[in-house]
């Protein structure tokens, strides 16, 4: 019960700051309130048999923007709070006690002004709360008025020590939400790219299997290859689905699977799969595999992955030869096939983009397109010393 009403409380009162431009978190205005109506409470009782008329007066119009608050959820204006307070303590400084607590407001009315309203509208308060002091030390007789008027500047200097906390405050966050949104957008390009990559090669050689299904009843009648065929094309289906699966499910908070994401170790594994599919595929590898990281690896084997792809979209008869080359600095991927009659831009899909971004990450550089007849994909990706695989 009483968590619902603080809820209700703390929602009415952050609408009437919105509603009023404010910035300031909800228990500021609270804290305000309470530190104005505490000296007043003090004042009304130091004085003790004074006219009930003045000091009733005095109560209405410093407790005004509260009751404004509650009876229309609305923040009164802060000119408006403003003479309503300063009219209440000049009532109350008609009758003059020791020690005063009356200045006080002032003191707490000029911070808050100068927290929330404009510049010149907290000078302005600031000025006449002097004044008003300065009048009754005059007229009758107040004591202390060089402690009140220090009390009134410390509160202008810290209403504006606020205002400029809250708008450091402000800004930090955005520059978090930024940075919370560059990430984000990061994450899903790279996840993007994830299924891109799994998709495009999956389809490939699922394609091919499918050809040489299509090839072998056509030609030769032989149902035992066809079928072969047809249950590698669902094999590498299945496979690509739990891929994207878990690809997909990095999107998610819970852990999509435990299975590890691929790395330079399976690039032979890759070629063997697209060599069984029906593409002619040399594959040669030296060095150190092991010695490639995570990352790195993870980023040549999706290379190597869209590049068959892409001989398998343009060139499906032209025979592919793939080095791997592990030097302690550095991992080199070379990706050779003969260019087919297929005049078409190797850029129309997402693929040399995909691989292009890939290595811009990795730091590596890439260099991708035609030499002499061939189409050469080459990608040098630098090693990070004592990185783990």
């Amino acid at each position: 019960m009483w968590g619902k009403a603080a809820d209700a409380f703390r929602a009415r009162l952050g609408d009437g700051l919105s509603r009023s431009g404010i910035t300031l978190p909800w228990w500021a205005p609270l804290g305000i309130s309470a530190f104005t109506g505490l000296p007043l409470v003090v004042a009304i009782a130091e004085r003790d048999g004074r006219p009930p008329v003045a000091m009733t007066a005095a109560v209405l119009l410093a407790a005004g923007s509260a009751m404004l608050w509650v009876v229309t959820g609305r923040i009164a204006p802060s000119w408006a709070k403003s003479l309503a307070v300063l009219a209440s303590v000049t009532v109350l400084l008609a009758y003059p006690v020791v020690p005063d607590f009356a200045p006080v407001m002032l003191a707490v009315l000029t911070a808050e002004v100068s927290a929330i309203a404009a510049g010149w509208l907290a000078f302005v308060v600031a000025a006449a709360g002097i004044g008003v002091l300065g009048a009754a030390s005059a007229t009758v007789g107040l004591v202390g008025f060089p402690v009140y008027t220090l009390a009134v500047l410390l509160g202008l200097c810290a209403g504006f020590t606020l205002r400029w906390y809250v708008r450091a405050l402000d800004a930090e966050r955005g520059k978090q939400e930024a940075v919370r949104d560059q990430a984000m957008l990061a994450e899903r390009q790279r996840i993007a790219r994830e299924v891109h990559d799994v998709v495009a090669h999956s389809l490939s050689i699922t394609l091919l299997h499918l050809t040489g299904a299509r090839h072998g009843l056509r030609t030769d009648r032989d149902i035992d290859e066809a079928v072969a065929a047809l249950t590698e094309a669902e094999r590498v289906g299945r496979a690509a689905m739990a891929d994207i699966r878990r690809t997909v499910g990095l999107l998610a908070r819970e852990p999509a699977g435990t299975k590890p994401l691929p790395d330079a170790g399976d690039i032979a594994e890759l070629v063997a799969g697209t060599r069984a599919a029906g593409l002619d595929t040399r594959y040669t590898e030296e060095g150190d595999v092991g010695a490639v990281g995570a990352a790195a690896g993870l980023g040549l084997y999706r290379i190597a992955q869209e590049s068959l792809a892409n001989v398998v979209k343009h060139a499906p008869a032209a025979t592919v030869a793939m080095r791997l080359r592990i030097e302690p600095e550095q991992a080199r991927l070379t990706v050779r096939n003969r260019r087919s009659s297929d005049t078409r831009p190797a850029g129309d899909g997402s693929g040399l983009a995909g691989m292009s971004a890939r290595a811009d990450q990795l730091g590596a550089r890439l260099l991708a397109g035609p030499e002499g007849g061939d189409w050469v994909v080459d990608v040098t990706v630098p090693l990070v010393p004592g990185a783990e695989s």
